[in-house]
């Protein structure tokens, strides 16, 4: 499987995203702006803003407004129908989506790279194996210079200061993504912690908002340590640790090698993923994730079921070449020309959906 790359200029946001979005003469137009509202995941939300800066340059015929609020509020918000469509780095459960009356679909926008950002002034490349990365995270290791990181990095001087753990404060599919992997290669990991969008952190750590928020905490804080998407990594100059892969090598988080990383992944019928799979990949990047924008079966106004479908269809065409741009990987063109028929065979007009004409 496939996740190609190009080469463009990359713009993040560490904020809440008000975006525009329009689309394509190859798709019918429509005489009214019709305004839709999506809510969820912070991951993609650089993807999501740049997507909206090129469109809207030319189509301003179809408004969008996006709030990066973590996964589990755009799960939450979907739920509840305030939204036009939800966005997260897990898709949604089984049971969760059976709390949705109108019906899901699931639509495949991305993958990329969760980086290990650290705060420790004149101590570059620093690397972190499979051992002692669950370790710190665990509580197990809580000093910078303890023997473990020592031995990962020879010849380099490590302070002697206390490790400050930054973790997410709300419900996150980033956080999905790490404790996956943490889990799928440390058993104590696993036991006391263990894969989750909102885990119980086993020692004390200074706790953010979004993949922004736990990006700033790192930087205004030496001794720090987290995990944000990795686009957020360069926005914020952090420094990234190199994680050691399951083949010995130390990997940085690059789209490159999050391509590695996913090129067999299997999407089923769905356009899911099994997440037990994604958790430590034979090659390239090992915390690696996919993320997904949610939309309805069922619509109350016609207006918004085209304007979602025109949405769907202009991500997995065009969209797509924006992706490596900004560290994310591409959806396999066979996965994306699915997707696109499930939607526009999928998403209709139904009078029993309601709230705002949604």
């Amino acid at each position: 499987m496939a996740f190609p790359t190009t080469n463009l200029q990359r713009t993040a946001t560490t904020s809440a995203v008000t975006a525009a979005f329009v689309f394509g003469p190859f798709l019918t137009a429509i005489a009214q702006a019709v305004p839709l509202t999506g809510a969820g995941a912070t991951f993609p939300e650089p993807l999501y803003q740049r997507y909206a800066s090129e469109i809207k340059k030319v189509y301003p015929d179809l408004q969008i407004n996006y709030q990066g609020i973590g996964s589990g509020g755009g799960i939450k918000q979907l739920t509840a129908g305030t939204v036009d469509f939800g966005a997260s780095d897990t898709a949604m459960t089984n049971e969760e989506a059976a709390k949705v009356s109108r019906g899901v679909i699931y639509v495949p926008t991305a993958g990329g790279a969760v980086a290990v950002v650290y705060n420790l002034p004149g101590v570059n490349n620093l690397k972190l194996s499979r051992k002692t990365l669950p370790a710190i995270f665990s509580g197990q290791i809580t000093r910078w210079n303890d023997s473990r990181i020592v031995a990962d990095n020879p010849g380099v001087r490590l302070p002697a200061q206390p490790i400050r753990l930054a973790t997410r404060a709300d419900s996150s599919g980033t956080t999905f993504i790490f404790t996956n992997h943490l889990s799928a290669i440390d058993p104590y990991f696993k036991g006391r912690i263990g894969a989750n969008k909102a885990p119980r952190w086993t020692r004390n750590s200074l706790k953010a908002k979004g993949n922004p928020g736990v990006a700033q905490i790192v930087k205004r804080t030496p001794g720090a340590v987290g995990y944000v998407e990795s686009s957020f990594s360069k926005t914020n100059r952090l420094q990234t640790a190199q994680v050691q892969a399951k083949n010995g090598s130390y990997v940085a988080p690059t789209v490159q090698a999050a391509n590695q990383a996913l090129q067999a992944v299997q999407f089923d019928s769905d356009n899911r993923v099994d997440f037990t799979k994604l958790g430590d990949p034979a090659n390239g990047y090992p915390i690696t994730g996919l993320t997904w924008i949610m939309v309805y079966k069922q619509y109350a106004d016609p207006a918004k079921a085209d304007s979602v479908k025109r949405m769907v269809q202009w991500i997995l065409t065009r969209g797509q070449a924006l992706n490596s741009s900004l560290e994310y990987t591409q959806i396999p063109q066979s996965t994306a020309n699915r997707v696109v028929q499930a939607v526009q065979s999928g998403v209709g007009v139904s009078t029993a959906a309601t709230g705002s004409g949604r």
